[in-house]
């Protein structure tokens, strides 16, 4: 996987939680919506993790694509 596939998913998933806070403000999310707007704020945080640890793994002298997606029960428990 190259890093610029996923910064566009990135993108992607930006634009569509945008789309989903944009429409919040003219009236309440359905519980799908809700839902969606949570899973993406997980792949988010999926995909931001995926590229500080491939750029990390570069600028060691590894294979950034020895680095996979981590399950979102690791991603979601980091400590802030």
């Amino acid at each position: 996987m190259d890093d610029s596939i996923i910064l566009q998913k990135v993108s992607d998933l930006t634009e569509e939680e945008k789309g989903l806070e944009e429409s919040h403000e003219l009236e309440p999310l359905s519980k799908e919506k809700l839902a969606r707007l949570r899973a993406i704020e997980i792949e988010l945080d999926q995909c931001w993790d995926l590229l500080r640890r491939r750029r990390a793994r570069r600028s060691a002298g590894l294979d950034p694509d020895d680095e996979g997606l981590r399950p979102e029960g690791v991603v979601e428990s980091y400590e802030q």
